[in-house]
């Protein structure tokens, strides 16, 4: 494989680098994150114009037809700027799920929505209870005549209460299930939880006796643990991307910070130990992207090695941009600490993505259990 972007890739990072810095500074963040939803609407069919949503869904569905790197690319400038979209929500997480295990008339119908922003999706796994095992869930699925009753309630799920259609996994007779439940559906309600990240919206949604034809089920009966693997390998390469992004910007600040700031007669950045603290984050941005891009590479490719892959994409790059993010806070003194400064916002970022979708020590079980350790 080739590390290096190629030419057009490399366009693709500096007209989105270029797009984000205009059009949502982080004024224009701070300003959303007091809202109830999160989500700029305008900004939103902007990158459906632009066809961010469409990356990496197939032409065949009214898509891009770009690969998963170009996707990633597209998350790590986001990351670098807290982009208040429901992109990962929507553009993997819900639309992953289709991509994996979504019936032909399925993809037909959803994807061309969601590759033009018209329709909204996510993806519900956790309960209140806080576990992404999906042995855990318990939400019931209930076979009553020709339908399937959903009873139950789920937690943390990103983007819950804006979207329009929820991929739900509930437990039934033949195992693990994923259905595809209109937010619009009686029975269903949703509303916003207080999160540490007020930059990336998540919300508690309750099932009470939703009707489901037979129709609305994602792939073959009891599918649902091995489609929910194969969907969160790919969103934990994702977020990856991410954190990459974010990482590299908490670590521009602080060099920045470093060469401007004087402390007894001289830029703190001249001693020595704040030498160590930006030197450590450089090794770390730059082994947390040779993770994320060997990972993406191998979600590009369909490759076998994508489970080990993505497993030591999540765990490295959750702990690398979590480290950095605090770093940043220290580099920055008493001014770090403070809700003026954006240092903070990135550091309650990083500690989200540390924990979405498993933290980092689940992740390194699985890579254990992966290579048969």
């Amino acid at each position: 494989m080739d590390f290096a972007l190629s030419a057009e890739q490399e366009m693709l990072r500096e007209s989105v680098r270029s797009y984000l810095e205009e059009k949502v500074p982080m004024a224009r963040v701070r300003e959303l994150m007091e809202t109830d939803t999160g989500v700029d609407e305008s900004l939103w069919s902007e990158l459906a114009e632009m066809g961010w949503q469409a990356m990496h869904i197939p032409e065949e569905y009214g898509g891009a037809g770009f690969s998963y790197l170009e996707l990633g690319i597209l998350m790590e400038e986001m990351g670098r700027l807290l982009t208040p979209a429901p992109f990962l929500s929507s553009a993997v997480l819900g639309t992953g799920a289709l991509l994996v295990a979504g019936s032909e008339a399925q993809k037909k119908e959803h994807l061309p929505e969601l590759a033009a922003g018209e329709n909204r999706f996510t993806l519900a796994v956790v309960e209140p209870g806080g576990s992404w095992d999906a042995s855990s869930i318990e939400l019931a699925a209930v076979v009553d005549g020709g339908s399937v009753v959903l009873t139950g309630s789920k937690s943390y799920v990103l983007d819950g209460h804006t979207a329009d259609t929820l991929v739900v996994a509930a437990r039934g007779t033949a195992g693990l299930d994923l259905y595809l439940v209109a937010a619009s559906d009686p029975g269903v309600a949703a509303r916003r939880l207080e999160t540490m990240d007020m930059t990336r919206k998540q919300a508690q949604v309750d099932f009470d006796g939703v009707r489901l034809s037979a129709e609305q089920r994602l792939g073959q009966p009891g599918s649902g643990e091995a489609t929910l693997d194969r969907v969160h390998d790919l969103a934990a390469v994702a977020l990856a991307f991410e954190q990459v992004g974010g990482a590299e910007r908490c670590m521009e600040m602080s060099v920045e910070y470093a060469k401007v700031r004087h402390q007894f007669g001289r830029p703190i950045g001249s001693f020595q130990a704040i030498k160590h603290k930006c030197a450590d984050m450089l090794v770390q941005v730059e082994s947390a992207r040779s993770a994320a891009y060997y990972a993406g590479w191998a979600a590009a490719q369909d490759n076998d090695e994508l489970p080990i892959s993505a497993a030591m994409a999540k765990s490295y790059c959750s702990d690398a941009y979590f480290d950095i993010a605090a770093e940043t806070i220290q580099v920055h003194g008493g001014i770090g600490f403070t809700w003026e400064h954006d240092a903070h916002l990135y550091f309650k970022r990083a500690k989200t993505d540390q924990l979405l979708f498993g933290d980092p020590s689940q992740w390194r079980a699985k890579l254990a259990d992966r290579v048969g350790l």
